[in-house]
């Protein structure tokens, strides 16, 4: 008779941690109604549109933002033109552009 010189089974790994049920659903009360166990999908949120402000206000700040880099390379109508200010100011207005593209419904 020969032996088996196999290692032993490994374990499974993964898997059902907690027993299958889970907690009971709380019953009614004070609180409110019976919880029930099946599915109830979220009430769905107004839908909300955008005043018509928002898309105008989103393509000037885009506008102003790239004009400014503009004429600070091109050194017309900005005072101190060498400035990096110029700079940090379009990219501000640029970025309050996309900040408000986000909020664009």
């Amino acid at each position: 008779m020969a032996t088996d010189k196999r290692p032993p089974p490994s374990r499974r790994t993964g898997g059902r941690v907690t027993p299958k049920g889970g907690p009971s659903p709380k019953k009614g009360g004070p609180t409110g109604p019976d919880a029930s166990t099946r599915y109830t999908p979220p009430a769905p949120k107004a839908s909300t549109i955008s005043p018509p402000w928002v898309p105008w206000l989103m393509a000037v700040l885009f506008v102003l933002g790239v004009a400014v880099i503009f004429l600070h390379y091109t050194e017309v109508l900005l005072p101190g033109a060498a400035s990096a200010w110029w700079i940090f100011v379009g990219l501000g207005l640029i970025l309050g552009g996309i900040i408000t593209a986000t909020q664009l419904r």
